[in-house]
């Protein structure tokens, strides 16, 4: 065996026993030595691409993408890729808020696409921002293929949009940061949290007196609900009809569609809901109804989801029952 072989193993050797010791330096990118002086780049760790829950956030948001934006035949398959140029991510806004942005259809050129994306942002942040998200996301993020990015804008439009869909809770990812101080790249590991609780993601919108009720105060729950059978039952009686169960009841929309229409003095015509729904889908269009009829009759959008009220969400359901007891208690 020749001189340098040896030594070459003995490098290895030393390698091998040195290696546990050594932090494993994150992979550095060509590009990362044209970053500006005190700019940053961040990237996902590859670990975390390989987290259950983390590809199980993906699935939800990109089938959730797919289901809002079926009629106009787009069909996401990889959030970076699709998501980067603002064409994706423009036709979701609209979809969702109703609103039709004033931006060119199909932008090529790099300028044309972050005009597309500043444009898109800026209505976005307008809408989230007075409701306490912090905006993890920006034009140059989103444009580079920043997955994180891309994921904690869509997180956030999904709650803030009550998508019927369930994010997986407590998703964290860890990131790659590269910074450069005097000249020398710096690189260290963060943890960023995608998702927290549903109720947590939700409970940003605006806490009521309901939450502030089931915090401080979980004693007085039976009371609650005692007021509240009463008060449903008050309305529900003129038809002969008697709730004993809060949770499970009200779970198919039925009583929460009769109930409307008992205390805004209409009959609901019977084409416009199922009487007796048999599916999940069924339930959720008569909770989703029942909503609708609720805001009709001047009250906000509950904060609950139709699907939480389908899946007995004691908490979801009697959120919604009792902003009925706030706004129609004195109602004959």
């Amino acid at each position: 065996m020749d001189a340098d072989h040896l030594s070459d193993l003995h490098e290895e050797g030393k390698k091998a026993i040195n290696a546990p010791l050594l932090p494993s330096a994150p992979e550095l990118h060509p590009e990362d030595a044209l970053l500006e002086e005190n700019a940053e780049r961040i990237m996902l760790d590859p670990t975390s691409r390989e987290n259950l829950k983390f590809k199980d956030l993906l699935k939800v948001l990109i089938d959730w993408i797919n289901s809002e934006l079926e009629e106009d035949r787009i069909i996401v398959k990889d959030l970076e890729e699709d998501c980067y140029d603002g064409q994706v991510l423009q036709k979701l806004f609209e979809k969702l808020s109703g609103r039709k942005l004033n931006v060119a259809e199909v932008t090529q050129s790099e300028i044309g696409q972050k005009q597309k994306l500043q444009t898109v942002l800026e209505a976005v942040n307008e809408l989230l921002r007075p409701h306490g998200w912090t905006i993890e996301w920006s034009v140059d993020s989103i444009h580079s293929k920043n997955l994180v990015a891309i994921i904690y804008l869509l997180v956030a439009l999904a709650m803030h949009f009550q998508a019927p869909i369930r994010l997986p809770e407590h998703v964290s990812v860890q990131v790659v940061v590269v910074k450069k101080r005097e000249g020398i790249l710096q690189t260290a590991l963060v943890t960023k949290e995608l998702t927290s609780t549903t109720e947590m993601m939700m409970g940003r919108f605006e806490r009521d007196a309901f939450d502030t009720l089931l915090d401080h105060a979980p004693d007085k729950l039976n009371v609650v609900k005692t007021s509240l059978i009463t008060f449903v039952n008050k309305h529900l009686n003129k038809l002969n009809l008697e709730v004993t169960e809060l949770e499970s009841q009200f779970a198919d929309g039925v009583y929460l569609i009769l109930l409307m229409g008992l205390l805004e003095d209409y009959f609901v015509p019977l084409y416009n809901f199922f009487l007796t729904p048999e599916s999940f889908e069924q339930k959720v269009h008569n909770v989703a109804f029942a909503f609708e009829l609720m805001q009709d009759g001047g009250l906000k959008k509950p904060k609950a989801r139709p699907e939480d009220v389908v899946n007995l969400n004691l908490k979801s359901t009697l959120r919604v029952l009792y902003n009925l007891f706030t706004n129609y208690k004195n109602s004959e």
